[in-house]
């Protein structure tokens, strides 16, 4: 009897455990939609790693103007905000407001700037009241490969979208109503075989995971009725992958495959705006309203706050380099704290005032100003080093990309008090097209 009585349980746990699997699997990209990208494209918002950090091995320029090392400049039509994304021989860019009032995808050839394609969305209307930051196109599209992932706010709530290569749409899907209160900017998330988008706004927002191939809607999660900007960002920290968001009054952590929730904290405030990054077992939130704070939280769920200060850095996303963290602030202060502990190990007050996140190749920090001057210092724990200064256009919002050792840049310039904005490949001679 025992021996029956064992063997049916042996049977029991295989049975769970194949279904555990199976679900687990269900979500799994299989082998005809992979993520399919290079090892060195800047496929989605702050880089291949999500952290702001290029591709091992790229060497940008670090000198330019608008005569020097500027392989191609191609016109940007009406205004965005969001970064380019670069995925194989294309350069894809979210723009809005053009003669036709339109929000709309912008699809350039990587090696000569060509447009190739612009597919448009959605006719805007009259622009809500938003922050001079802000833009009816500030998000940075995300591409698998196969397609390219984009959200824009419009009509009173959140869209996203799934265009082909060839521009033309897949899918789109309302992931939620959305309440204006100073803009919308938060980018999409592509993970296995999900693709992630966030709402958070005052009338009650959500973060949603939705099928890349078909546009399913695979979990949803609300939010506090509470504005917000930060964008999903799946990082690995303390030995599992999690999508960390921070905000409302929140650090919270999800499982990326199911939405489920693995831990949460009272640890940021209420509006923030940059992407987490992490050590592996630190995640480094930052926010600006109602209050200015940097922290580190434990990706343990512990629930602990392994230190805390009251520096502004609202807008740009920081960096994280061997055991220290980097920032520059909304006023234009670089600064290197230990990662671990937050003691600060040097600051220094670079021009003007800076919304672009800065981003790092080897061991350069770029960080451009809201005026168009790039600042490009070493992540040295030691100093502060300045390598070069570099100005280009007038006006920058937009973080840059950095792939094939290229930089790829959208700037505006002012010339008989009108304002075009351009992208810009800068290059030495040196840049790989195609990798």
């Amino acid at each position: 009897m025992m021996r029956m009585i064992a063997a049916h349980c042996m049977i029991l746990l295989s049975v769970c455990a194949s279904i555990a699997f199976a679900d687990a699997d269900r979500h799994a990209p299989s082998g005809a939609d992979e993520i399919n990208v290079g090892p060195a494209d800047w496929p989605w918002w702050r880089g291949p790693n999500r952290n702001g950090v290029a591709a091992e091995g790229q060497t940008p320029p670090l000198s330019w103007s608008e005569s020097h090392n500027v392989l191609w400049k191609s016109p940007v039509p009406g205004r965005g905000h969001g970064s380019p994304t670069i995925v194989g021989d294309q350069v894809f860019l979210a723009t809005a407001g053009d003669e036709r009032d339109v929000q709309s995808v912008l699809c350039f050839d990587r090696r000569t700037g060509e447009r190739r394609w612009k597919t448009d969305l959605h006719r805007q209307g009259p622009a809500p009241n938003e922050n001079k930051k802000s833009s009816q196109a500030s998000v940075t599209p995300a591409c698998d490969g196969r397609r390219v992932f984009v959200n824009f706010q419009h009509a009173g709530a959140v869209y996203a979208t799934a265009l082909a290569l060839d521009g033309s749409v897949v899918w789109e899907r309302k992931i939620s109503d959305f309440a204006m209160h100073q803009g919308y900017g938060p980018s999409p998330a592509v993970y296995k075989s999900l693709v992630m988008f966030s709402a958070d706004n005052k009338g009650g927002g959500a973060i949603a995971a939705l099928d890349r191939a078909s546009g399913d809607m695979v979990w949803k999660k609300e939010r506090p009725k509470l504005p917000n900007y930060t964008s999903p960002v799946i990082l690995n920290a303390a030995g599992r992958e999690q999508l960390v968001f921070t905000g409302c009054n929140l650090v919270t952590s999800l499982e990326p495959l199911t939405g489920k929730k693995l831990w949460e904290i009272e640890g940021a405030t209420t509006e923030c705006v940059t992407s987490t990054v992490t050590d592996g077992n630190l995640v480094f939130t930052s926010g600006g309203y109602p209050k200015n704070h940097t922290a580190a939280v434990r990706a343990d769920g512990s629930g602990t706050i392994a230190w805390e200060n009251t520096v502004r850095v609202y807008v740009p996303s920081m960096l994280i380099r061997d055991g220290h963290l980097y920032a520059v602030t909304d006023d234009g202060v670089a600064i290197c704290w230990k990662s671990e502990s937050g003691k600060e190990v040097w600051k220094k007050r670079l021009e003007g005032k800076f919304t672009a996140s800065p981003v790092m190749a080897g061991e350069n920090i770029f960080a451009i100003s809201e005026s168009g001057k790039t600042f490009i210092f070493k992540a040295n724990p030691a100093k502060f080093e300045l390598v070069a200064e570099n100005q280009l256009g007038d006006e920058v919002y937009a973080s840059p990309a950095i792939c094939g050792n290229c930089i790829f840049l959208r700037a505006a310039s002012f010339a008989d008090g009108r304002r075009q904005e351009s992208l810009y490949c800068l290059g030495t001679g040196r840049e790989r097209p195609d990798k």
